[in-house]
């Protein structure tokens, strides 16, 4: 619904295994299932106290090898280790009673408590300790991406969601020497086959194992072991095992949560990225985890349109969106606005600007608003909130890839301010927040309390890469030291390979990515990802933007331009509403991308050009403009391997599909 519409209106027993048909997104099915099982009477809870292996090292790749603590002497980072089971029981002895899960059956929410929770999670360690234990990988990989993660870890079980997935793993079985077992925890088997169990069969297992047995390997657990591997996306590469230890999790659960003033037993959240991931990890199950907060599992299709639904739904009172998903909510209004009566666009465009200032003025400190707000408030603002399904919520936050500064205004403009946030899988998720009590627009916030930010070799601007140090600070890397010490400097500083700069206040703002420079003949180095971002915003019809030009004498584009998906979220050859109206208002009657390509549509071209060309204009330097550009048949996507499992871009990969179209930029 537009503005203008609504004004009439490892050593893990608790890993997270998720595998999921629709790239990965959720694990609802596996939460439908265990709530079949596990009626068993309460264990007695005990929390213990704190439980720490003697280490001399800040870092190791070897999963039972722990590691030292980098514990401050005071404040929040001096705060007392413990265990994912040790938080996991203190809610539950708190909050055994209040909601936990929540997910969809058969079109019925169905709920489990936290001591349901519990007890289930107890059921299915047991059945894990009878066959082993299993890592996260992504649902989106090719058979040969999972016997490297698989192999990797030395997996001995692999939980996977259905018949496709399964047949990814029955590929690479015989490679796989490790493995024990494999669990499928959606549906029946199609056929029956040695070691895979059905979810109903795997819970069966655990029956033999007695619970002293189970309490004396949770006992075992120490804050400073392995706890969990999370697999990097394998961006620019094969994925590393980040090891995150069990103090990695409950101490940055802790600090995330007081940081953005969580309320205990108060919070409500919707899960849609793939738990594979750090963000979706961390925020959807820890976080949750520490400060009683219901999680909501929205639908397989979350991200293919049916996550609108489930927002209104649950009014969550906080929300956290990849970019992607900002960028679609905003173009979904926007096309619906598009339809609207000429009195209702004037309306909406008049609070628009009133809500502009006043986000501005909340953002300075400035709690006065303009006038005319309150009257914005009520025929604008409020019914926005309420077709997004936010009006509960209290913050709205967006990261794990760039976002773009229209976007941000956009929502600004609604009264809706997008809180960025920005960490890696090897901080264990956050690193620096924005939050109500201090953000700046394109700025990822300050240094999650209790941590510190270094700046390594500033250049005169202040840009340098940004390095971390605290106690979310990654173990090392599964069985890589020489990547290990990539990663981690002699004095234990995490480098992130990101580049970026402090302003006065100490707001950290990212400025691009080592990795990712273009380094041109001339030896000049270009951050892409603020050019990429100013075409977008200039010419609306842009999806995608990747530049191009790595020791080249100047740098050239690849774009592709917005177009609607399939039903399995695959980019079709038909422009979006928006993108037909934009082609209409510069005369050009066109439906499909095919169209604009075959024929080189002068206008269309002329418009992006100019856009161009203005982008240029603002360039620091000759070398930084952008002197040649084609578009692409086919817009980036999960399924095409363009884009990383929370939609960002990948440019090795980009690189290499259209390296004939690269070349013709150059001549070769």
């Amino acid at each position: 619904m537009s503005a203008d519409e609504c004004i009439s209106q490892s050593d893990s027993k608790e890993i997270p295994v998720s595998g999921n048909d629709s790239e990965g997104y959720v694990d609802l099915d596996l939460f439908n299932e265990i709530s079949h099982f596990c009626n068993e009477p309460a264990i007695p809870l005990t929390t213990g106290g704190v439980r720490l292996a003697p280490a001399q090292d800040l870092w190791s790749t070897a999963r039972d090898k722990p590691v030292k603590l980098r514990m401050e002497t005071s404040g929040l980072g001096s705060e007392p280790p413990m265990t994912i089971h040790q938080m996991f029981q203190a809610t539950v002895q708190k909050y055994g009673g209040y909601p936990a899960l929540r997910g969809k059956k058969e079109g019925t929410w169905v709920t489990l408590t936290y001591k349901e929770y519990y007890q289930h999670a107890r059921a299915a360690a047991r059945s894990f300790l009878k066959v082993g234990l299993a890592t996260g990988i992504y649902t989106t990989n090719s058979p040969e991406a999972c016997q490297y993660v698989a192999g990797n870890c030395e997996a001995n079980v692999l939980v996977v969601e259905n018949n496709k997935q399964l047949v990814k793993i029955l590929q690479v079985r015989d490679q796989l020497p490790h493995l024990k077992a494999i669990v499928q925890y959606k549906g029946e088997l199609e056929q029956k086959l040695p070691n895979v169990y059905t979810w109903a069969e795997f819970m069966k297992l655990g029956e033999s194992i007695p619970e002293a047995e189970l309490d004396a390997v949770i006992d075992s657990q120490k804050a400073n072991e392995c706890c969990t591997l999370i697999y990097t996306s394998g961006t620019t590469g094969n994925p590393k095992g980040v090891m995150l230890s069990h103090d990695n999790i409950t101490w940055t659960a802790t600090a995330a949560g007081l940081m953005t003033s969580l309320k205990m037993a108060e919070e409500e959240i919707v899960s849609y990225l793939p738990l594979s991931h750090v963000a979706a990890q961390v925020h959807d199950m820890w976080i949750c985890m520490r400060f009683a907060v219901i999680t909501n599992f929205a639908e397989p299709d979350a991200l293919k349109g049916s996550l609108a639904n489930t927002l209104r739904e649950v009014r969550p009172t906080s929300f956290l969106g990849v970019p992607r998903v900002w960028e679609k909510m905003q173009e979904a209004m926007k096309s619906a606005g598009a339809k609207s009566s000429i009195t209702k666009k004037k309306i909406a465009d008049w609070a628009k600007g009133i809500g502009l200032q006043a986000s501005y003025n909340a953002m300075n400190g400035d709690s006065s608003v303009p006038w005319g707000f309150t009257l914005a408030n009520a025929l604008v603002f409020k019914n926005v909130r309420k077709a997004l399904g936010l009006d509960r919520c209290r913050a709205c936050y967006t990261g794990a890839a760039p976002i773009t500064k229209d976007t941000l205004e956009y929502f600004m403009s609604l009264y809706i301010t997008v809180f960025e946030l920005y960490g890696m899988s090897e901080s264990t998720g956050p690193h620096s927040i924005s939050c109500a009590e201090g953000y700046h627009i394109m700025s990822c916030g300050k240094v999650l309390t209790g941590c510190k930010t270094k700046l390594d070799k500033p250049d005169t601007d202040g840009n340098g890469e940004i390095c971390f140090w605290g106690r979310h600070v990654f173990m090392g890397y599964l069985n890589m030291p020489d990547k290990t010490e990539e990663a981690l400097d002699a004095d234990g500083w995490l480098h992130s390979g990101d580049l970026g700069k402090h302003d006065k206040d100490d707001f950290l703002y990212i400025t691009g990515r080592i990795k990712e420079l273009i380094i041109t003949a001339g030896g000049e180095n270009v951050p892409p990802v603020p050019i990429e971002d100013a075409l977008k915003e200039d010419v609306s019809i842009i999806s995608n933007a990747m530049l191009v030009g790595d020791k080249k004498k100047f740098l050239s584009m690849l774009l592709t331009l917005k177009c609607n998906v399939d039903d399995n979220g695959d980019p079709t050859d038909e422009l979006t509403p928006l993108a037909v109206e934009f082609c209409r208002q510069h005369g050009v009657i066109a439906s499909k991308v095919s169209e604009i390509i075959n024929k080189k549509e002068p206008a269309i071209y002329k418009v992006i050009q100019e856009g161009i060309d203005r982008v240029n204009a603002n360039a620091t330097s000759n070398a930084q403009r952008v002197q040649k550009w084609t578009i692409l048949p086919r817009d980036f996507s999960i399924s095409g391997g363009e884009l990383g499992p929370t939609l960002k871009l990948k440019r090795p990969v980009v690189s290499k599909m259209y390296q004939e179209e690269i070349n013709k930029f150059y001549g070769e």
